[in-house]
């Protein structure tokens, strides 16, 4: 079998219930919902941390983010900056690139704002997009006033809002990819849904009419999302046009759980975005590959975003080391297995201000156990999330031996991360 392309479409603060193909009755993605019911759905998906700097890095190197140097939010302030990109991780193109890939990064970078962390240093080919984390506008693409917008190495001030802008860089390098004989990876992050939230004014207006009596919170969500799934569908249509649709691995996710204040939808499960509950971590995830998925399968394999990076080097022919800490589903979107591999599951987010003080809070499951502490100033909590599964009653007082076990366990993970440098090195 031909190496296939592989398109990476990650969307920023999407929760696990924000798409129609969910069963949500209240918002329309047929594009979104087209990977899904075209490929496996993965049932049981996890982000690598509930925000956003750290799930990206895990994508891009197989490993736990604090490992490569992120356990937070690497943000354009130094002191609420909480993240350095480590100089000596692989990431994802280096690696692809022994195959003979093309990369791509279209979109939101969020690991590094000047060098040696702007992307066209890291591996990829081609970067056309956003350095930052947040946009204070979709429309002007600024933050704190400073213009971060890129193509390659180059200040670009382009028109129009985020999403559309990112939608037709894609396509375009889908179409100029098509004609070349070079297997090629594009990597398209959406700043949509995070806030704030900035629907074109018509998306907005759809909503309003088909949902008069919707939170108008949520009507501005569901109108940002369904006006992303549009570009969603013109990055599949393209891909049609061009011929490349069979031979292309297509994986769509979040980088973590949704904002409940502006009207998201994390499904049944417990708190959202920030959080170490599974309303933090769960997010949707969907393969496509008709060349080699089956259509409308799902899969209950517990996975995280980290493991995409070993699933598309094994996808491309490439062999990674042990020192990455991620597991490749290709074997399981191939239905070649059903069988989990018993691991430690492992979460982790460091922050600043009054409420994290520059702390972490963290989470480990293993199996039906899953022990955390959401506050840096607040007790450690275990749950049998298998029992309860939204994770209500703490079992800490009766169920001590797993307690103990997992609190052990936890602090190995604290000290590995603790091995590598989370700032950048003062000169």
């Amino acid at each position: 079998m031909k190496q296939p392309n592989i398109v990476m479409i990650l969307t920023d603060d999407q929760g696990c219930a924000d798409y129609s193909a969910y069963g949500t009755p209240d918002i329309r993605t047929p594009n979104i919902d087209r990977i899904f019911h075209e490929g496996m759905t993965f049932t049981n998906f996890f982000a690598n941390s509930p925000v956003c700097s750290p799930s990206r890095a895990a994508l891009l190197t197989g490993c736990h983010p604090d490992r490569v140097g992120v356990p937070g939010v690497i943000r354009h302030i130094e002191a609420n900056s909480w993240g350095y990109l480590s100089p000596n991780c692989t990431l994802l193109p280096q690696t692809l690139k022994q195959q003979g890939y093309h990369s791509a990064l279209v979109g939101k970078w969020h690991l590094g704002l000047k060098s040696p962390n702007l992307p066209n240093e890291r591996g990829f080919d081609f970067f056309h997009g956003f350095l930052g984390d947040m946009m204070d506008d979709y429309w002007t693409h600024l933050r704190g006033g400073n213009n971060y917008m890129r193509l390659n190495n180059t200040v670009i001030e382009p028109e129009g809002h985020a999403t559309d802008l990112f939608t037709t860089w894609a396509c375009e390098y889908l179409q100029e990819r098509s004609r070349i004989e070079q297997p090629f990876f594009l990597y398209l992050a959406y700043n949509a849904p995070h806030d704030p939230v900035q629907p074109p004014q018509e998306w907005l207006e759809r909503v309003m009419e088909r949902e008069p009596h919707m939170d108008p919170k949520r009507q501005k969500l569901v109108a940002l999302i369904e006006h992303l799934d549009a570009g969603i569908g013109r990055v599949l249509d393209t891909l049609d046009q061009t011929g490349l649709t069979e031979n292309t691995l297509v994986v769509f996710s979040s980088d973590n759980g949704g904002v409940l204040a502006n009207g998201a939808n994390n499904g049944p499960w417990r708190s959202e975005k920030g959080h170490v509950y599974d309303g933090g971590l769960r997010v949707p995830c969907a393969a496509r590959w008709p060349a080699r998925i089956a259509p409308n399968t799902k899969s209950a394999y517990l996975g995280m975003i980290m493991d995409l990076f070993p699933t598309f080097a094994e996808a491309a022919g490439a062999v990674v080391g042990d020192d990455i800490d991620g597991c490749s589903l290709l074997p399981v979107m191939l239905g070649q297995t059903s069988e989990e591999v018993r691991r430690e599951m492992y979460f982790v987010r460091r922050e600043g201000g009054a409420a994290y003080a520059g702390k972490t809070i963290e989470a480990i499951r293993e199996g039906d156990w899953k022990l955390l502490q959401d506050s840096p100033f607040q007790k450690l909590e275990l749950y049998n999330v298998q029992e309860d599964p939204y994770e209500e009653v703490d079992r800490a007082g009766d169920a001590k031996h797993v307690f103990r076990d997992l609190a052990a366990k936890l602090r190995k993970h604290i000290q590995r991360g603790g091995e590598t440098p989370w700032q950048e090195p003062r000169h």
